[in-house]
Protein backbone atom coordinates (compact mmCIF):
# COMPACT_ATOMS: atom_id res chain seq x y z
CA UNK A 1 0.00 0.00 0.00
CA UNK A 2 1.63 3.48 -1.19
CA UNK A 3 1.90 6.13 1.27
CA UNK A 4 -0.75 8.38 -0.68
CA UNK A 5 -3.39 5.82 0.22
CA UNK A 6 -2.11 5.29 3.57
CA UNK A 7 -3.07 8.87 4.51
CA UNK A 8 -6.23 8.66 2.63
CA UNK A 9 -7.70 5.90 4.68
CA UNK A 10 -5.98 4.87 8.31
CA UNK A 11 -8.19 1.50 8.29
CA UNK A 12 -9.47 -1.52 5.43
CA UNK A 13 -13.15 -0.93 6.19
CA UNK A 14 -16.05 0.20 8.90
CA UNK A 15 -19.06 -1.77 9.96
CA UNK A 16 -21.94 0.33 9.76
CA UNK A 17 -26.09 -0.30 9.98
CA UNK A 18 -27.96 -0.92 6.69
CA UNK A 19 -31.71 -1.15 6.04
CA UNK A 20 -32.25 -3.68 3.03
CA UNK A 21 -35.28 -4.66 1.34
CA UNK A 22 -35.54 -8.63 1.33
CA UNK A 23 -38.07 -11.36 0.03
CA UNK A 24 -39.13 -14.17 2.69
CA UNK A 25 -39.96 -17.53 1.49
CA UNK A 26 -42.21 -19.47 3.61
CA UNK A 27 -41.62 -22.70 3.74
CA UNK A 28 -44.15 -25.63 4.40
CA UNK A 29 -42.57 -28.61 3.33
CA UNK A 30 -39.72 -29.43 1.03
CA UNK A 31 -39.80 -31.76 -1.94
CA UNK A 32 -37.08 -30.45 -4.01
CA UNK A 33 -38.93 -31.53 -7.54
CA UNK A 34 -41.93 -29.38 -6.44
CA UNK A 35 -40.00 -26.77 -4.90
CA UNK A 36 -38.01 -25.58 -8.37
CA UNK A 37 -41.02 -26.03 -10.24
CA UNK A 38 -43.00 -23.72 -8.18
CA UNK A 39 -39.94 -21.57 -7.83
CA UNK A 40 -40.04 -21.25 -11.13
CA UNK A 41 -43.47 -20.67 -11.88
CA UNK A 42 -43.78 -17.59 -9.07
CA UNK A 43 -40.87 -16.47 -11.70
CA UNK A 44 -42.52 -16.23 -14.58
CA UNK A 45 -44.95 -14.42 -13.42
CA UNK A 46 -43.08 -11.43 -12.64
CA UNK A 47 -39.69 -11.90 -14.05
CA UNK A 48 -37.91 -8.91 -13.25
CA UNK A 49 -39.25 -8.36 -9.91
CA UNK A 50 -37.02 -11.94 -8.69
CA UNK A 51 -33.73 -11.22 -10.39
CA UNK A 52 -31.32 -11.38 -8.18
CA UNK A 53 -32.83 -10.57 -5.09
CA UNK A 54 -31.67 -11.72 -1.75
CA UNK A 55 -34.06 -14.27 0.19
CA UNK A 56 -34.44 -15.56 3.22
CA UNK A 57 -35.85 -18.69 4.39
CA UNK A 58 -38.94 -18.67 6.99
CA UNK A 59 -39.47 -22.00 8.86
CA UNK A 60 -42.09 -20.61 11.49
CA UNK A 61 -45.02 -22.42 9.23
CA UNK A 62 -42.96 -25.65 8.16
CA UNK A 63 -44.46 -28.65 9.13
CA UNK A 64 -42.39 -31.28 6.81
CA UNK A 65 -39.74 -33.59 8.45
CA UNK A 66 -36.31 -32.14 9.82
CA UNK A 67 -34.34 -35.29 7.80
CA UNK A 68 -36.46 -33.81 4.69
CA UNK A 69 -34.92 -30.17 4.88
CA UNK A 70 -32.16 -29.68 2.36
CA UNK A 71 -30.54 -26.37 2.32
CA UNK A 72 -27.99 -27.50 0.16
CA UNK A 73 -30.96 -28.14 -2.41
CA UNK A 74 -32.83 -25.37 -1.78
CA UNK A 75 -29.41 -22.81 -2.48
CA UNK A 76 -29.04 -24.71 -5.61
CA UNK A 77 -32.49 -24.64 -6.73
CA UNK A 78 -32.57 -20.89 -6.21
CA UNK A 79 -29.08 -20.03 -7.67
CA UNK A 80 -30.24 -21.73 -10.81
CA UNK A 81 -33.03 -19.36 -11.09
CA UNK A 82 -31.04 -16.32 -9.99
CA UNK A 83 -32.45 -15.81 -6.07
CA UNK A 84 -29.37 -15.73 -3.17
CA UNK A 85 -30.67 -17.38 -0.22
CA UNK A 86 -28.56 -15.22 2.27
CA UNK A 87 -30.34 -16.70 5.83
CA UNK A 88 -33.11 -18.73 7.80
CA UNK A 89 -35.53 -17.03 9.91
CA UNK A 90 -37.12 -18.85 13.18
CA UNK A 91 -37.07 -23.16 12.99
CA UNK A 92 -36.36 -25.17 15.89
CA UNK A 93 -32.33 -26.08 16.92
CA UNK A 94 -32.20 -29.07 14.34
CA UNK A 95 -33.35 -26.73 11.66
CA UNK A 96 -31.03 -24.23 12.48
CA UNK A 97 -27.99 -25.97 13.07
CA UNK A 98 -28.64 -27.88 9.49
CA UNK A 99 -28.76 -23.85 8.42
CA UNK A 100 -25.47 -23.28 10.09
CA UNK A 101 -24.01 -26.54 8.22
CA UNK A 102 -24.97 -24.54 5.09
CA UNK A 103 -23.23 -21.37 6.03
CA UNK A 104 -26.58 -19.37 6.29
CA UNK A 105 -27.26 -16.67 8.80
CA UNK A 106 -29.52 -17.28 11.29
CA UNK A 107 -32.77 -14.89 12.11
CA UNK A 108 -35.06 -14.88 15.02
CA UNK A 109 -38.14 -15.43 14.46
CA UNK A 110 -41.57 -13.50 15.61
CA UNK A 111 -41.15 -13.56 19.33
CA UNK A 112 -37.73 -15.42 19.11
CA UNK A 113 -34.47 -13.41 20.23
CA UNK A 114 -31.28 -14.31 19.05
CA UNK A 115 -29.50 -16.27 21.86
CA UNK A 116 -26.51 -14.82 20.80
CA UNK A 117 -27.21 -11.18 21.54
CA UNK A 118 -29.52 -12.15 24.63
CA UNK A 119 -26.25 -14.15 26.07
CA UNK A 120 -24.38 -11.26 25.57
CA UNK A 121 -26.61 -8.60 26.95
CA UNK A 122 -26.86 -10.44 30.29
CA UNK A 123 -23.33 -10.02 30.59
CA UNK A 124 -23.11 -5.98 30.27
CA UNK A 125 -24.26 -4.37 33.75
CA UNK A 126 -27.36 -1.87 33.49
CA UNK A 127 -26.67 1.85 32.89
CA UNK A 128 -26.81 3.55 36.67
CA UNK A 129 -29.13 6.06 35.68
CA UNK A 130 -31.11 6.83 32.52
CA UNK A 131 -29.39 8.52 29.65
CA UNK A 132 -31.38 11.48 28.11
CA UNK A 133 -32.36 10.46 24.38
CA UNK A 134 -32.47 12.70 21.31
CA UNK A 135 -35.95 13.27 19.43
CA UNK A 136 -35.96 11.31 16.42
CA UNK A 137 -37.15 13.62 13.62
CA UNK A 138 -39.59 11.65 11.50
CA UNK A 139 -38.66 10.39 7.95
CA UNK A 140 -38.75 12.87 5.37
CA UNK A 141 -41.16 12.56 2.45
CA UNK A 142 -39.79 11.91 -1.02
CA UNK A 143 -41.79 14.52 -3.18
CA UNK A 144 -40.64 13.81 -7.00
CA UNK A 145 -42.42 15.94 -9.68
CA UNK A 146 -41.48 14.49 -12.88
CA UNK A 147 -42.91 11.41 -14.66
CA UNK A 148 -40.84 8.34 -13.60
CA UNK A 149 -39.88 6.78 -17.05
CA UNK A 150 -39.50 3.32 -18.10
CA UNK A 151 -36.15 1.72 -16.77
CA UNK A 152 -35.68 4.16 -14.07
CA UNK A 153 -35.90 3.13 -10.22
CA UNK A 154 -36.93 6.33 -7.42
CA UNK A 155 -36.39 5.04 -3.74
CA UNK A 156 -37.44 5.92 -0.52
CA UNK A 157 -35.46 3.99 1.75
CA UNK A 158 -37.09 5.96 5.47
CA UNK A 159 -39.87 7.52 4.57
CA UNK A 160 -43.07 7.87 2.32
CA UNK A 161 -42.76 8.14 -1.31
CA UNK A 162 -45.08 10.81 -3.46
CA UNK A 163 -45.00 11.33 -7.25
CA UNK A 164 -47.25 14.06 -8.81
CA UNK A 165 -46.97 12.57 -12.01
CA UNK A 166 -46.87 9.18 -14.03
CA UNK A 167 -45.03 5.80 -13.59
CA UNK A 168 -44.63 4.68 -16.89
CA UNK A 169 -44.42 0.80 -17.40
CA UNK A 170 -41.00 -0.73 -17.31
CA UNK A 171 -40.39 1.87 -14.24
CA UNK A 172 -39.95 0.86 -10.63
CA UNK A 173 -40.79 2.78 -7.46
CA UNK A 174 -40.12 1.85 -3.96
CA UNK A 175 -40.87 3.02 -0.41
CA UNK A 176 -40.26 1.71 3.56
CA UNK A 177 -43.41 3.90 3.90
CA UNK A 178 -46.36 4.29 1.44
CA UNK A 179 -46.18 5.02 -2.03
CA UNK A 180 -48.57 8.07 -3.54
CA UNK A 181 -49.35 8.74 -7.58
CA UNK A 182 -51.00 11.15 -8.63
CA UNK A 183 -51.32 9.92 -12.08
CA UNK A 184 -51.64 6.93 -13.80
CA UNK A 185 -49.33 3.12 -11.96
CA UNK A 186 -48.19 1.53 -14.85
CA UNK A 187 -44.90 0.47 -13.52
CA UNK A 188 -44.07 -1.40 -10.86
CA UNK A 189 -44.72 -0.18 -6.98
CA UNK A 190 -43.06 -1.83 -3.79
CA UNK A 191 -44.69 0.03 -0.29
CA UNK A 192 -42.94 -1.22 3.35
CA UNK A 193 -39.93 -2.29 1.95
CA UNK A 194 -38.70 -3.08 5.13
CA UNK A 195 -41.31 -5.14 6.59
CA UNK A 196 -43.88 -2.20 7.14
CA UNK A 197 -47.18 -4.28 6.70
CA UNK A 198 -49.00 -0.93 7.36
CA UNK A 199 -47.85 0.57 4.55
CA UNK A 200 -50.10 1.69 1.84
CA UNK A 201 -50.13 1.98 -2.16
CA UNK A 202 -52.41 4.99 -3.64
CA UNK A 203 -53.02 5.72 -7.41
CA UNK A 204 -55.11 7.69 -9.56
CA UNK A 205 -55.17 5.11 -11.87
CA UNK A 206 -54.33 1.26 -11.63
CA UNK A 207 -52.37 0.16 -14.10
CA UNK A 208 -49.32 -1.54 -12.60
CA UNK A 209 -47.17 -4.40 -13.69
CA UNK A 210 -46.64 -5.22 -10.20
CA UNK A 211 -47.57 -4.03 -6.59
CA UNK A 212 -45.94 -5.28 -3.13
CA UNK A 213 -46.48 -4.41 0.54
CA UNK A 214 -44.28 -5.82 2.45
CA UNK A 215 -43.13 -8.62 0.53
CA UNK A 216 -46.85 -9.56 -0.67
CA UNK A 217 -47.27 -9.00 -4.35
CA UNK A 218 -49.91 -9.41 -7.13
CA UNK A 219 -49.01 -9.12 -10.96
CA UNK A 220 -51.19 -6.98 -13.41
CA UNK A 221 -53.12 -10.32 -14.28
CA UNK A 222 -54.61 -10.67 -10.89
CA UNK A 223 -54.97 -6.74 -10.97
CA UNK A 224 -57.42 -6.17 -13.85
CA UNK A 225 -59.95 -7.67 -11.97
CA UNK A 226 -60.27 -5.39 -9.21
CA UNK A 227 -60.00 -1.53 -9.77
CA UNK A 228 -58.11 -1.65 -12.53
CA UNK A 229 -57.92 1.85 -14.30
CA UNK A 230 -59.29 3.35 -11.48
CA UNK A 231 -58.37 5.87 -8.56
CA UNK A 232 -57.35 2.88 -5.74
CA UNK A 233 -55.72 2.20 -2.60
CA UNK A 234 -53.99 -1.22 -2.05
CA UNK A 235 -53.63 -2.45 1.89
CA UNK A 236 -52.45 -5.52 3.19
CA UNK A 237 -55.23 -7.68 4.87
CA UNK A 238 -54.48 -11.07 6.63
CA UNK A 239 -51.16 -11.42 4.49
CA UNK A 240 -53.40 -10.29 1.40
CA UNK A 241 -53.61 -7.60 -0.34
CA UNK A 242 -56.74 -5.60 -1.03
CA UNK A 243 -57.58 -3.42 -3.60
CA UNK A 244 -60.70 -0.42 -2.83
CA UNK A 245 -61.78 2.47 -4.55
CA UNK A 246 -60.66 5.44 -3.23
CA UNK A 247 -64.02 7.17 -2.71
CA UNK A 248 -64.75 4.18 -0.16
CA UNK A 249 -61.50 3.75 1.38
Amino acid sequence: MSDTATTRAQQVFQLKSASVSMTALELYYFDNDEFEDTLRNKISQAPGFFRDIPLIISLEKYEGLDSELDFFKIIGACRRNNIHVIGVRGGNDDQRRLARGASLALMPGSGQRDRGHEAEAETIPAPAAPEPQAVKEAPATKVISHPVRSGQQIHAPEGDLVILAPVQAGAEVLAAGNIHVYGPLRGRALAGIHGAESARIFCQSLEAELVSIAGHYKISEDLQNSGWKSAVQIQLRDDLLVVAPLDKA
